[in-house]
């Protein structure tokens, strides 16, 4: 059910490809309420778009980037002493006597410093690398959307908060990264034929088993071109609280190859002369919107083992 994915977080590609502007305001929005301390996750490469700022909005977004930064990078170097303190503790037990609690200690300390470190690694160096493009449920990435007949690129929430629904009903509902292809007349009704978007994803990631154990795989599509994968969004609004933009990534019964790895679903990828078609969807017309869907892209997906 794509529940990772290796996406193009960088809105000026977006913008240069298919001619969309960017929601500067929604981007804004997102980044001061991530400096304000909201549980918002981003991949790094989104952030990376705005390092070199060319208009007052874009320098108030790297403002806040830094200022997140900033703060994640106090609370990770006291995390760090915390940890070593509790490492070192835990060894002068151990030179004396082996315990199961100094020995668990122990193991925790190192984990959580090996974590710490590269966290301030991450906060520290420049160069983007592979993963900082790589997303999960619960994090952001950009999404195209039409807005007033435009296309807009917008940061949203990979895990859709349905209408009607509330904070606790995602909770005990939280497979909305996933929009069932044999749902969408049902459960997703109120969003399909209606407020369709795509975002870019150069290859994404599964969990199968292998041997009665759960293991990573990689699937990539040949040839290596970025898919257009079909999304259904929602902008949720109530009283008091923050809009909040999120999105689901359709899924259908998976090619031949995908299966026999050992996965039941696989994203939906729509061919670029139906962009058009799928943003700006008619409802009264459902079926050619099934139609676009059923006339995907179908490249092969090659696996391996996810580093």
């Amino acid at each position: 059910m794509c529940y990772s994915a290796q996406i193009v977080a960088d809105y000026r590609k977006y913008v240069k490809r298919f001619g969309a502007d960017m929601n500067i305001h929604d981007f804004a929005r997102l980044y001061w309420d991530r400096a304000d301390g909201s549980a918002v996750k981003t991949p790094r490469s989104m952030d990376a778009a705005f390092a070199d700022p060319a208009t007052d909005d874009e320098r108030q977004i790297k403002a806040a980037i830094d200022d997140f930064a900033a703060k994640q990078t106090v609370k990770l170097e006291q995390d760090l002493f915390k940890q070593r303190t509790r490492l070192a503790d835990a060894e002068r037990t151990l030179l004396t006597k082996t315990t199961k609690a100094a020995t668990e200690s122990k193991r925790i300390a190192t984990d959580k410093i090996e974590t710490a470190l590269r966290g301030l690694d991450d906060l520290r160096r420049s160069e983007v690398k592979e993963r900082d493009s790589r997303i999960f449920p619960g994090w952001y990435a950009p999404v195209m959307i039409v807005q007033d007949g435009k296309r807009v690129i917008v940061p949203m929430r990979f895990r859709c908060r349905l209408p009607g629904w509330t904070a606790k009903t995602e909770i005990a509902k939280d497979g909305t990264y996933n929009a069932r292809r044999d749902s969408l007349s049902t459960a997703w009704r109120k969003l399909f034929g209606y407020q369709h978007g795509i975002i870019m994803v150069d290859w994404f990631y599964e969990n199968v088993k292998r041997d009665g154990q759960n293991v990573v795989l990689r699937f990539d599509p040949t040839p290596g071109e970025p898919l257009l994968i079909a999304c259904l969004w929602n902008r949720w609004t109530s009283p008091g609280e923050p809009d909040l933009l999120s999105f689901g990534a359709i899924t259908d019964e998976p090619p031949p190859e995908v299966a026999a790895a050992g996965h039941d679903r696989c994203i939906v990828p729509i061919k670029p002369e139906n962009i058009d078609a799928w943003l700006n969807p008619d409802p009264k017309n459902l079926a050619a919107q099934y139609a676009i869907l059923d006339d995907r892209v179908r490249p092969y997906y090659e696996h391996r083992l996810a580093a």
